[in-house]
């Protein structure tokens, strides 16, 4: 039932999207798709991280951030690999591994100085 409303609902929005703009709405990645919606929701995650640059270093969890960095970067290879490629998954995959590796350094970073400190 539910698949039936949704084939219903893209081909009445499909009518009225301008025929410049079709190309991109029957594309195999396109808005009809998850392969679309997924990386525009995972965006939230790299804002998330950008957000985090304000956090103090020490509440950062490197674990968490060493499994974020690690998730985008292997699932930014794996979405060249699928079919269809799907390139602005791949690029989410790649910023969210960015950000996740860049609060890691910072992390570590910070435990760092705390350990010199405590030896000196």
């Amino acid at each position: 039932m539910l698949s039936a409303l949704y084939q219903r609902s893209m081909a009445t929005i499909g009518r009225r999207v301008p025929e410049r703009l079709q190309p991109l709405w029957k594309h195999p990645a396109g808005p009809q798709t998850v392969f679309f919606w997924s990386p525009l929701f995972k965006w939230g995650l790299v804002f998330a991280g950008i957000g985090d640059l304000s956090r103090p270093a020490d509440q950062l969890s490197v674990k968490q951030y060493s499994s974020l960095a690690a998730t985008g970067f292997i699932w930014s290879r794996y979405c060249l690999v699928i079919i269809p490629k799907n390139y602005s998954l791949c690029a989410v995959n790649f910023f969210v591994g960015l950000t996740g590796a860049y609060q890691v350094a910072r992390a570590l970073n910070y435990q760092r100085k705390q350990q010199a400190a405590l030896e000196k």
